[in-house]
């Protein structure tokens, strides 16, 4: 097992993409002027609402932290804190080049263990290990992704980004809690602690309530009211004993379902280049290249060019539902755009979507956009190859 947290795929789908595709967002963001008025601000901040601790009146939460330091391998001035008036046990860590800041806010120190104080601990300051690594590039995606998410204007995907980022930050965190200690219970149970305010939790407990709710069903997230805490255990539980299939079950884990609201920006700019893939396919036939079609498929691609693709319909075919039914929307435009062209677009048309295992849709669609008549669409069906 590794000494340090790596950061996981959806990290670095998100940075790269941030890179690539918001380049002078980026650049804002990464000003070294904003970021030193920045650190000013948030130095007043601190100093102005919160108690601020020292090793001398409290050694064993610099002991604990010296510890989690040490384990990984992090070295930084670490400044502690309790915050005023805030009654929900928690803890917070504020990044500052070579300096983090650690909050604690109501009951927490009260509420545990030292193992599980050396946990906590650990888990903030992986969150500091994250946003140095790469020159900040970590720090800067999670500013712009949680900035893009709060802006009046969001999209759906803004939100679902920010949303991933900070569930995937999280598990990363909580590795940092059990490197700190070496101990998944000690890890769990300072995360259990944290989000219940109980005084006294069994950690094993709780992993077993985790892997119950995995085993009955896919949980989507929006179901709950903390989902996170769950969600964390189990996976963190997964982490230490090296499953190998834990890429998969944890992107099953941060995907609240299979609808076309939830992609990530990436994710939206990965549909985007199979829809370009999926319209060559559809207008590759000769006849379908009328200008009419191909002057609708320019409303979509600017630079559109028909291309057969051999392997595009067998990729979509294991795409989630909606997606299929939206490769399958896509198709029922071209049905329609060049009325010249009679039935040949609907047998192209029923013949791709019945390769997706999406017919039954695709038949609704028909009927319901198009008015096509059931006995027309049967005798086509029994016309495919």
């Amino acid at each position: 097992m590794p000494k340090s947290p790596t950061p996981l795929p959806q990290h670095r789908s998100l940075v790269d993409w941030l890179r690539q595709e918001e380049k002078e967002v980026w650049a804002w963001f990464a000003d070294k002027e904003k970021t030193a008025t920045d650190a000013e601000q948030v130095r007043l901040s601190l100093l102005r609402d919160t108690y601020r601790m020292d090793a001398q009146a409290h050694p064993e939460v610099f002991r604990e932290i010296e510890a989690a330091c040490a384990a990984l391998d992090l070295r930084v001035s670490v400044h502690v804190y309790q915050a005023q008036n805030q009654t929900e046990p928690n803890a917070a860590v504020c990044y500052l080049p070579g300096e983090a800041h650690v909050i604690f806010s109501g009951p927490i120190l009260s509420l545990l263990s030292a193992d599980e104080l050396r946990a906590v601990i650990g888990h903030e300051l992986a969150h500091h290990l994250l946003w140095q690594l790469e020159d900040g590039a970590f720090l800067l995606a999670d500013r712009i992704l949680h900035s893009s998410a709060s802006h009046p204007g969001a999209e759906p995907a803004h939100a679902h980004s920010a949303r991933v980022w900070r569930l995937a930050t999280e598990l990363f965190a909580d590795r940092g809690a059990f490197l700190a200690t070496g101990s998944l219970e000690a890890a769990v149970g300072g995360l259990v602690k944290t989000t219940t305010g109980l005084a006294q939790v069994s950690a094993k407990s709780y992993l077993a309530q985790a892997e119950e709710i995995f085993s009955k069903s896919k949980p989507k997230t929006e179901q709950f009211s903390h989902p996170e805490t769950f969600i964390r255990a189990r996976a963190l539980q997964l982490w230490t004993e090296d499953d190998g299939a834990l890429e998969e079950t944890i992107a099953r884990m941060l995907d609240s379902d299979d609808g076309m609201d939830t992609l990530t920006l990436p994710q939206q700019s990965e549909l985007a280049a199979l829809t370009r893939r999926f319209l060559a396919h559809l207008l590759e036939p000769a006849w379908f290249q009328t200008a009419a079609v191909l002057a609708h498929a320019r409303q979509f691609f600017r630079e559109f060019k028909p291309q057969a693709d051999a392997t595009i319909v067998t990729e979509l075919a294991d795409r989630p539902t909606a997606q299929r039914e939206y490769f399958a929307q896509v198709m029922l435009d071209f049905c329609a755009i060049d009325p010249d062209l009679h039935d040949p677009p609907l047998s192209r048309c029923l013949e791709i979507a019945r390769d997706l295992e999406c017919l039954g849709s695709f038949e609704r669609m028909l009927t319901k956009e198009l008015k096509v008549k059931a006995k027309d669409l049967k005798k086509l069906k029994e016309a495919l190859p």
